[in-house]
């Protein structure tokens, strides 16, 4: 499902932020993306999704290039940032009809998925309220909602549980799960290390913009824990 070859992006010409990078997700893979503060993960993901260029190397997500056909590339994707922006002006349901509609999706099915999602979410009482009104909270909740409700193929996520209260968080983990097992994909990145060795099929270390681990969770960790293998590699040095 997602495809990175080799990329390679860089701010200023003398240090790369991403240093040819490569890995692959297969559908029905949930993959966490592991490294400390400037590692590299969030310009990774912005290249991922189409909001930066880079330099070198390639990302195709269904076996389309980013580059070359963004569009359906950027359909087929939900990203949410570490800290989204959304329009305070708007109430939570108007918000949520124009993503739906950016993307397409049948009044029937929107409203259906809004319904469910927002339950779960615990905000569906307050999707009339203007978005101003909301706790960081809240809109961290109407954003993870906005992102599912044209089903995406890959869906990729920047520190999915910064300000969700516990039982927001434990709905998330069960809805990423839900959504691998029809089949899509999901590529975040967390440093509550504790989440991602429970939820996480595969995960890839970046330190200092290059991927220094990968493979399967259990051939990371072995008998450690994945918060011990993280220490163990951000003491060592980087071959530059």
């Amino acid at each position: 499902m997602l495809q990175i070859i080799n990329l390679t992006k860089s701010y200023n010409k003398k240090t790369n932020a991403v240093d040819r990078l490569s890995l692959s997700i297969k559908p029905g893979e949930v993959f966490g993306f592991i490294g400390h503060n400037g590692a590299g993960k969030s310009t990774a993901i912005k290249c991922i999704v189409g909001a930066l260029n880079f330099e070198d190397g390639e990302i195709l997500i269904d076996g389309v290039s980013v580059k070359e056909n963004p569009i359906y590339c950027k359909s087929i994707t939900a990203y949410i940032p570490d800290n989204p922006d959304i329009y305070d002006y708007l109430t939570g349901i108007q918000y949520l009809n124009f993503v739906g509609d950016i993307y397409g999706v049948e009044a029937s099915v929107r409203e259906s998925l809004i319904t469910d999602y927002a339950t779960r979410f615990e905000i569906i009482n307050d999707l009339g309220n203007l978005i101003s009104t909301y706790s960081h909270g809240m809109k961290q909740k109407l954003v993870l909602l906005s992102a599912l409700i044209h089903k995406p193929k890959l869906l990729v996520l920047d520190e999915p549980f910064v300000g969700l209260d516990p039982l927001a968080a434990h709905n998330v983990k069960q809805i990423m799960r839900e959504l691998c097992d029809s089949g899509s994909s999901i590529f975040f990145s967390t440093h509550v290390l504790e989440v991602a060795e429970k939820l996480c099929d595969r995960v890839g270390i970046i330190k200092k913009g290059k991927l220094v681990a990968q493979g399967n969770m259990e051939e990371i960790v072995g008998d450690k824990s994945l918060e011990s293998i993280f220490l163990e590699i951000a003491k060592e040095k980087v071959d530059e």
